[in-house]
């Protein structure tokens, strides 16, 4: 009778221990700027050197979106996402002993190989875990620890350094994400089945079917069809994600150098936009997700949001880059990361919806036009700016990407799905193979072979 009454789901708890782990991983990843002040001074970089440092990270996680999808999908979230989270503990932990460039760039660039196949690996594994109705809220709330993890590094990371050092702050960092590892191992299975707190009703509201993780992992990769049904989310991806690295990146600076902010209020006015779009994840998710259950139309669920909250953000970054007073400009700038994140979960939900046991693939796929985006949008901002001398032309042009992030939206189509696809060739399989074993005869006795795609429609015999 226990079972029956449990208030609090098993994947619920599963949700949690995944959020917990959005958020120290994106501490693990935004650390090192506000150490770099630090560490530069320490080990005398230059500024060349200490963008290296800051940029090997983006390119291996970049690469590792689709592997780390794959694997995900071949082996289970659980074995793949727990040798991710051990190769990102260490390196963060390793940071703390560094004592050249070259080992700072070393472990970061094992940062990126980590948490590269993190998130696709994740989003694998709410397959057989989250039902469609509340895959939205997963991926929104995940999502919104990530930006809280954004939110609280400079505040935590600079009052270990006030105690201890900079050094101090990775090595509590590496620790904790290792031991989020050991908590990852005593709660996630790969499947509800596997899971010995399950309950038969709870299996029945995810909607899942005994065995289905197993069949996943023997299943042949359909790159093809992957490839066909998630570029235009990739693409999308890419223009939601160019203007995330701008806030990301050249945010403090631009309420520096543009806006006249000093070092005290950057601590405050960095944050708030990022504190916007945790706010943000959430909400999209949810919407998204009663949008479905009220219209049962999941085309509409998620095109609609991604459309709103492209096509807001937009509407306020236009005015902030005319905006005179700082205060205002701040504003506008925390509206439009709001409506930018309102678009997250969605898009981090569309690999489930299009690709289904091909998740963690298509996941990777998806988050490479966010890895790409990272690689070019920051030089390409930074370079704008140093030829024009003004933060303008830079944002303008993000909000041109975003003006067509928001009609690419429209041309998503969650009813193409990868598995209509195998279902439909598998159907135009099983009715062609009687023709291919069905041998014609000429007047002569003798068999003619047929080639199948001569064949237009089904042969009829005649008596």
């Amino acid at each position: 009778m226990e079972k029956h009454t449990r208030r609090v789901k098993t994947r619920h708890i599963i949700l949690a221990v995944m959020c917990l782990m959005y958020f120290i991983s994106y501490i693990d990843r935004v650390n090192i700027a506000v150490a770099g002040p630090l560490i530069r001074q320490e080990m005398g970089l230059t500024s060349a050197q200490l963008g290296l440092v800051f940029s090997a990270f983006a390119y291996p996680y970049a690469v590792m979106q689709i592997i780390g999808g794959w694997l995900a999908d071949k082996y289970g979230p659980k074995i793949v996402l727990t040798v991710l989270s051990i190769i990102w503990g260490v390196a963060t932990l390793a940071t703390g002993f560094a004592g050249s460039v070259t080992m700072l760039v070393a472990m970061r660039f094992l940062l990126g190989i980590g948490e590269g196949g993190a998130f696709p690996t994740a989003t694998r594994a709410f397959t057989y875990w989250m039902p469609v109705a509340e895959r939205g809220f997963a991926q929104g709330i995940t999502h919104s620890f990530a930006r809280l993890g954004g939110a609280v590094t400079p505040p935590l990371v600079l009052a270990v350094v006030a105690v201890g050092g900079w050094r101090d702050a990775f090595l509590l960092l590496g620790v904790a994400s290792l031991a989020w590892t050991v908590l990852y191992l005593c709660f996630f299975t790969n499947s509800p089945e596997q899971h010995r707190r399950i309950t038969p009703e709870e299996t029945a509201e995810i909607g899942y079917r005994a065995g289905d993780c197993e069949r996943a992992k023997h299943a042949v990769t359909p790159w093809r069809k992957l490839v066909r049904r998630m570029w235009l989310v990739t693409f999308v991806d890419f223009c939601y994600g160019w203007l995330l690295w701008v806030y990301l990146t050249w945010l403090p600076s631009y309420l520096k150098e543009s806006r006249g902010f000093d070092l005290k209020q950057l601590a405050l006015f960095t944050a708030l936009p990022l504190l916007a779009g945790v706010i943000g994840d959430t909400l999209g998710g949810v919407v998204s997700d009663r949008i479905f259950k009220a219209t049962g139309r999941l085309r509409l669920a998620r095109c609609s949001v991604l459309v709103v909250g492209m096509g807001g953000s937009l509407a306020f970054l236009l005015p902030m880059v005319s905006a005179t007073d700082p205060l205002m400009a701040v504003l506008f700038l925390s509206a439009s990361f709001f409506f930018l994140e309102i678009t997250n979960p969605v898009l981090w939900t569309l690999p489930l919806d299009i690709a289904g046991k091909y998740a963690g693939t298509a996941g990777g796929m998806m988050n490479t036009g966010f890895g790409v985006a990272g690689m070019v949008s920051p030089v390409v901002f930074g370079y704008l700016i140093q030829t024009t001398g003004s933060y303008n032309v830079p944002f303008t042009i993000s909000a041109c990407l975003l003006a067509v992030g928001v009609v690419a939206a429209l041309f998503i189509d969650t009813s193409k799905t990868v598995e209509a696809d195998e279902e439909r060739e598998l159907a135009r399989q099983e009715e062609e193979a009687p023709l291919g074993a069905m041998p014609a005869f000429s007047h002569a006795g003798q068999p003619v072979r047929m080639e199948r795609h001569h064949l237009r429609r089904p042969l009829r015999w005649r008596k």
